[in-house]
């Protein structure tokens, strides 16, 4: 199981790699609109589950939406620390 920790450094590495088969390098590519699109989209889903489709699909879909928020983290070049500040 991954923290929210242990996936941002994840992220951080296939970016400094710029590993061509990463998804998140690809997205990274498509700048900060494309990426703010999806976690719109996922912010969408997380909100149509929660109402409708239960727990397990809720769980699901907040992943999926940190894990967009971290891909916008790392295309806006902030470090966990730059957001733990404000919570």
């Amino acid at each position: 199981m991954k923290s929210f920790e242990n996936l941002y450094a994840e992220l951080k590495q296939k970016t400094a790699r710029k590993d061509p088969g990463s998804g998140t390098v690809r997205l990274l590519e498509k700048g900060r609109h494309a990426i703010g699109k999806k976690i719109i989209e996922e912010a969408g889903e997380v909100w149509m589950a929660a109402e409708y489709e239960g727990r397990e699909k809720t769980a699901e879909e907040i992943s999926q939406l940190l894990y967009h928020i971290q891909v916008m983290m790392l295309a806006c070049d902030l470090e966990l620390e730059d957001v733990y500040r404000y919570l």
